[in-house]
């Protein structure tokens, strides 16, 4: 890990400092212990906040005792905006003022790089989650504590992935209309990579690349769609098809073929993030909305 912070920020004073190299061991353990709702993927989350891409700043905050965490960043959409990426504290320490102490920290780390509104929600393409989720109540109530506002709300949906997700049948169809599937190879990624950021953004092109499998679609040499999946852990996502795609059933086949891939991988379910058409994917796949995420923001003063 290496914090990319200027030093703005760090409250020695309450024991705040930014995470070095050696500390890296230590987040882990704090979020294992910390996230309880996300048990065996909190350190998978700590080394994916401490690799995000190159052209993000942040930082990681720890007090002292390695007590308590705050990885922190800034938007690469908004100039002005900041995020609190994920605060964890140990259980046994808690009511002790860490999680405050931390915010604080956070806050002031923001300030020095610019930012005038923080935001305790995803910064894409690299986050932990949308937002907090529900069920963590005491992060809910310590924003709210802080003055934070409740702006919007985020979930995702969960595959069970023992179902049948066949697409022999959708493939033949798809050949008999010029279209191919497969499955990106690393000399594809690039490629990909650039249709995506072409099509959509510069984040799910980053979450493509990164990702552990990613299949696309093609017609007559030219790409209509992709899905992507492990970018972060253990989720789906990102996916996305073309005007000239849509109705023609890629989007199925792409999702089913990165949830069979996830199942051949040991998993028996699999997270849909940040979903958008929930439609789609309860029709597609038998997906349910399951974990909730209220995402907070307060202003700078």
């Amino acid at each position: 890990m290496n914090p990319l912070g200027n030093g703005h920020g760090t409250h020695e004073a309450s024991g705040i400092r930014e995470a070095a190299a050696a500390d890296a061991a230590a987040l882990a353990g704090i979020a294992e212990s910390a996230l309880t709702l996300d048990a065996g993927e909190a350190a998978s989350l700590v080394a994916r906040l401490a690799e995000p891409p190159e052209r993000r700043r942040w930082t990681a905050l720890v007090t002292r005792g390695l007590d308590g965490v705050a990885f922190v960043s800034m938007s690469a959409r908004d100039p002005y905006a900041g995020h609190v990426d994920l605060l964890a504290v140990r259980p046994e320490v808690r009511g002790a003022g860490f999680g405050r102490a931390l915010v604080a920290a956070a806050e002031d780390w923001l300030r020095g790089q610019g930012a005038t509104e923080v935001r305790l929600a995803g910064n894409p393409p690299a986050y932990a989650w949308p937002g907090i989720d529900v069920r963590y109540t005491e992060a809910a109530c310590l924003a709210e504590s802080l003055g934070y506002e409740r702006y919007n709300v985020a979930w995702n949906m969960t595959v069970d992935l023992a179902r049948d997700l066949s697409v022999d049948a959708d493939l033949a169809r798809l050949a008999g209309l010029g279209v191919t599937v497969h499955a990106a190879a690393p000399g594809d990624r690039a490629a990909v990579s650039a249709f995506v950021g072409e099509q959509w953004n510069g984040n799910w092109a980053w979450e493509a690349e990164q990702a552990v499998g990613c299949h696309y679609a093609v017609r007559e040499g030219k790409l209509l769609g992709f899905a992507a999946w492990g970018a972060r852990p253990t989720w789906f996502g990102p996916m996305g098809t073309t005007p000239a795609a849509r109705g023609l059933g890629v989007g199925r086949v792409l999702l089913r073929r990165c949830l069979a891939e996830q199942r051949a991988a040991g998993m028996s379910s699999a997270q849909i993030g940040w979903v958008g058409p929930l439609h789609f994917y309860a029709r597609a796949v038998g997906a349910h909305a399951e974990r909730v995420f209220w995402l907070y923001r307060r202003g700078l003063r």
